[in-house]
């Protein structure tokens, strides 16, 4: 699976390219329009899909925690975003 979101992060009710290659969750890519990619987590709940994105920075450095969005079509077939949450990053070894 591939998520493409056309700006450098998501936002609420943002346009979200899904590309179904058929492949099982829960790995996928997550590519954003400033051209970064991270490796994000998939699961569908009915006709929508829960999408993790790991903490990251964009192109220009801002950070970006952790986030869970679920991805639903609208009325004429666009995909969009909507927050479901934070993702609690994992502790670091001690």
């Amino acid at each position: 699976m591939r998520f493409t979101f056309t700006h450098s992060h998501a936002f609420p009710h943002g346009r979200v390219t899904v590309e179904n290659d058929g492949a099982d969750p829960p790995g996928c890519l997550v590519e954003f329009g400033d051209g970064m990619t991270v490796v994000g987590a998939w699961q569908q709940e009915g006709a929508d899909y829960l999408l993790d994105i790991p903490a990251r920075r964009t192109a220009k450095g801002t950070e970006i925690s952790a986030q869970r969005w679920r991805l639903s079509r609208n009325g004429k077939g666009v995909w969009r975003s909507v927050r479901a949450g934070s993702i609690a990053s994992p502790s670091a070894p001690a």
